[in-house]
């Protein structure tokens, strides 16, 4: 018997249903007497509560490098007047929580879950551990000896090392422009540097607390104004300026002698989720590289095999947002790899996309926003994040709507304002011998110093 008679009729496979206006919970939205926000939502189903606490850090003085805000998060948990750090750890874990930190140059946010029935002390830990931090001598010199280290060993991967580049070139010298700082200045920073830097910075005002889980939120406010009510005010935060505008040039190789691949970065400016003109860009993007169907995946990894992961994105942030795309290649195709990258962006700038391709890329990015707030957790980033740009809960149902109204034509206008190739910067770390004459044949040539 044939293969064919036992393979049975062909299968037809279902169209894709529309996406359903979504039903979202209500937001419980207070601000306390100190300037703390609240944001509490119920999501019953398992019995935990997630936390998302963002603490603005830009207020009195100039914006820091990066240097106290990254050590400020590894040490935030060190020790308060009543606990040390194994004393903290040992109560967040009777509660069955969870507490970590992270910071850029603009915002802490400190992260944490615990059980339901555990909120109040859960709530009571982290007023604590935020608003009295110690910064002991002993962990500051432990933590900035390890974080002076991962740091090192970030700085000397291609990867980091394009990123800096190209945000340096978009950038210059706004705080946007030193995504890391130096290992050498965090290993000299001191905890009395911290203590300064956490009374100036750290406070309530203009701060927001997310909560999300089985618990009930009016019961749920009340817990963090116990928690936090003395939690003082401080100054009232300052939002960075814009940056100017991008130095475009020539594209910049940035010699690695020895590397095998080239790490290819085109960055410019673009909008963040709180401009009219966003689910446009974000359609425009997701067609040209943001998703494993897009142009860019079919180009350099299906057809020519270059790269395994390609990438366009929009990186946000409150004062200025740019359009990076990505694609890490062996050094023999670096000029190649260039080539299909730009003919691509000028694709997406001269022609209409199709119908069904503009309809696969809406329904993943719709999609992907759906599951993103499906947990916890997730909905308890989501408004954390939204807060930050001005926005609210009713993000989530009307981006889907907004992404269903893109016509090909606003994705043609889209690309042209953002994914034009000469809109574009273009940074190259590899071995420069090796990739500088591929380069130079597409394009005018800079070394970086």
């Amino acid at each position: 018997m044939s293969a064919e008679s036992d393979a049975g009729p062909p299968v037809t496979v279902p169209a894709v249903a529309p996406s359903r206006r979504p039903r979202l919970p209500r937001v419980h939205d207070v601000v306390q007497d100190n300037g703390l926000r609240v944001l509490a939502v119920r999501r019953p189903g398992v019995p935990r509560a997630e936390m998302r606490l963002r603490v603005p850090l830009v207020r009195q003085g100039p914006a820091d490098d990066g240097t106290r805000t990254r050590l400020l998060a590894e040490t935030l948990l060190s020790g308060t007047p009543a606990r040390s750090s194994f004393a903290l750890a040992q109560d967040l874990q009777r509660l069955g929580a969870d507490v970590m930190a992270s910071a850029d140059v603009e915002t802490l946010v400190v992260s944490g879950s615990t059980l339901s029935a555990t909120l109040g002390p859960f709530l009571g830990l982290v007023a604590e551990a935020v608003a009295t931090a110690t910064f002991p001598a002993d962990e500051v010199l432990v933590e900035r000896q390890r974080v002076a280290q991962e740091l090192r060993i970030a700085l000397s991967q291609p990867g980091t090392i394009a990123h800096h580049a190209l945000v340096s070139r978009l950038y210059g010298r706004h705080p946007y422009g030193l995504p890391m700082p130096s290992p050498d200045k965090v290993s000299g920073t001191g905890p009395a540097r911290l203590r300064r830097f956490h009374a100036e910075r750290v406070a309530a005002r203009g701060s927001t607390l997310v909560m999300v889980g089985d618990f009930d939120p009016a019961r749920a406010v009340a817990r963090v104004e116990e928690a936090f009510g003395a939690w003082l005010p401080g100054s009232p935060p300052v939002r960075l300026p814009a940056p100017g505008p991008p130095r475009r040039g020539p594209v910049l190789i940035v010699d690695r002698p020895g590397s095998v691949q080239g790490s290819i970065r085109l960055g410019g400016p673009a909008v963040d989720r709180s401009d009219p003109a966003y689910p446009t860009l974000a359609a425009a993007t997701a067609v040209f590289g943001g998703y494993f169907a897009s142009r860019l995946w079919a180009n350099l990894r299906e057809r020519r095999g270059y790269t395994y992961s390609p990438s366009a994105g929009v990186s946000q942030r409150p004062s200025a947002s740019n359009l990076v795309v990505g694609a890490d290649v062996a050094t023999e195709v670096v000029g190649p790899a260039l080539l299909e990258t730009r003919y691509e962006l000028g694709r997406m700038a001269e022609s209409l996309v199709e119908g069904a391709e503009l309809g696969e890329a809406v329904r993943y990015l719709s999609g992907g926003l759906a599951l993103s707030w499906q947990t916890q957790a997730g909905l308890a980033s989501q408004l954390s994040t939204l807060s930050a740009f001005g926005l609210g809960i009713d993000f989530l149902r009307d981006m889907p709507q907004a992404l269903g109204r893109v016509s090909a034509d606003d994705v043609l206008q889209a690309a042209r304002r953002w994914l034009a190739p000469r809109q574009l910067t273009t940074v190259i770390v590899g071995q420069a011998e090796a990739i500088r004459a591929q380069v130079e044949a597409l394009d005018d040539v800079e070394m970086a110093g």
